[in-house]
């Protein structure tokens, strides 16, 4: 890649987070009040448990990593941000399952809680300092790693880790959904990564939960082929959904602009999905879905619903009786969804159980409520009609259209089965894997031109 030749379209691209007025912070909008190490709450959502149980913090020199012989992944961070200094920190867990910070020179941080039930914050150098604008930092995964994260970060994130039980610790991570967290008046994001010990790679960067610093990645590989690439989301996307999703708060009436999180002097810092912003505020959506839901659930009594099931299966007629749909071959019902089954697709009636055929109903199923197609025409086959059509009508999940208006390249997923889609071939996955990889290449700031 022609990097410097780049650089000079990608400078000056991505755009300031907007500064929201006194009037307006009190209003639609939520602002964030960060605290300590005693606020952070440990949730399963923001906890990675590992393994490791030591009385202290260890940490090992990169020549004494005996794991190093095995594989191995070169890693580069590109700063195209033109905020304050940025910092990555490379985290996951081991081959012993033990919480893992890998720094630039290859040596590691193995944290430990000490055995305490609440959070101890890790006071080890675990970040890595990003250079300055328009430049890139070089370094080595010495081994594998799963459920691993690479954070970035406009300031200093806080970790901490705390006892798990049966000698175990786990990692308490920055949480978008506690408002009092350390870290909450920070903006951050992070790309998904697990590198396995057969040397196959899967990062991914996702809006399933928030919009933060704007992230992009490509990979290249050693067997020849092309070098995968995800632009996902534009620089600057996050302070325009900000602002979209606020005007849709004002047009109906619901609180769209308290996904919009800002810290205290009104600086706008990320956006909450509809999920996650529920976890804040359990009531402001609640009966969003409702009418949506009564009608499809009408509509459905007196025709079929189709839904194509892309397997063998093929086609599956459902029809609903009452506050019920059942489908052919399907021993479960989908009772009527709830705002938050809807928002997350994987609880009451979206539940990831059942069989084969019951998790392929349900995905297309949730899809097609998340896009509000099931009442257009057409609509009574699923998936059936194009993108087009998605997010056309109300109500509907304008967070996703928003993700969705501004990806470059349409990748990264702005709710779980956003791969469903008519004919299998749209790529909406924020994903690069390889079973060859070369080497990772992670864009902060402004995408690859």
């Amino acid at each position: 890649m022609k990097f410097m030749s780049i650089m000079a379209a990608l400078l000056g691209v991505a755009m300031a987070a907007p500064s929201l007025n006194a009037r307006t912070r009190g209003s639609d909008i939520t602002v964030v009040h960060p605290g300590t190490v005693k606020d952070m709450k440990v949730t399963k959502e923001n906890t990675l448990n590992g393994t490791y149980h030591d009385a202290k913090t260890k940490i090992v020199a990169a020549t004494s990593i005996s794991e190093r012989a095995g594989q191995s992944l070169p890693f580069q961070f590109v700063n195209n941000f033109s905020g304050k200094a940025v910092n990555a920190y490379v985290v996951g867990l081991d081959s012993q399952n033990r919480v893992t910070f890998v720094r630039q020179d290859g040596s590691v941080v193995y944290p430990s809680s000490g055995g305490s039930g609440v959070p101890v914050p890790i006071t080890a150098n675990i970040k890595i300092a990003l250079p300055a604008q328009g430049q890139r930092l070089s370094m080595t995964l010495p081994f594998p790693l799963s459920s691993a994260r690479i954070y970035f970060s406009e300031g200093e994130l806080q970790f901490a880790m705390v006892s798990i039980g049966n000698g175990r610790d786990g990692l308490v991570q920055p949480s978008v959904t506690n408002l009092s967290d350390p870290s909450a008046a920070l903006n951050w994001g992070f790309v998904e990564l697990t590198f396995t010990s057969d040397g196959v790679i899967y990062a991914n960067v996702s809006y399933v939960d928030f919009v933060g610093m704007i992230l992009s990645m490509s990979l290249t590989t050693t067997d020849g082929s092309p070098t995968q690439v995800t632009k996902a989301l534009a620089a600057g996307s996050m302070a325009n959904i900000c602002n979209e999703i606020r005007t849709q708060g004002s047009i109906d009436g619901r609180p769209w602009g308290k996904m919009c999180v800002a810290d205290a002097s009104g600086k706008a810092i990320r956006v909450l999905s509809p999920g996650d912003y529920t976890v804040i505020d359990s009531q402001g959506f609640s009966t969003y879905w409702d009418s949506y839901v009564n009608q499809v659930y009408a509509k459905y009594s007196t025709q079929p619903l189709t839904i194509n099931t892309q397997g063998s299966a093929g086609n599956v007629n459902c029809r609903a009786s009452g506050n019920s749909m059942t489908c052919d071959g399907d021993n479960l019902a989908f009772n009527k969804p709830t705002a938050g089954d809807i928002w997350g697709c994987n609880s009451g009636p979206f539940s990831n159980t059942g069989s084969d055929l019951h998790k392929a109903i349900l995905a297309r199923l949730c899809a097609a409520f998340v896009r509000s197609t099931l009442l257009l025409s057409g609509g009574n086959v699923q998936p059936h009609l194009s993108s087009a059509s998605y997010y056309t009508v109300n109500p509907t999940n304008h967070y996703s259209r928003l993700v969705h208006k501004y990806e470059v390249d349409g990748k990264g997923y702005a709710f779980p089965y956003d791969d469903v889609n008519p004919d299998g071939n749209e790529n909406a996955s924020g994903t690069v894997s390889s079973g060859h990889p070369g080497t990772l290449t992670v864009y902060v700031g402004a995408p690859p031109a």
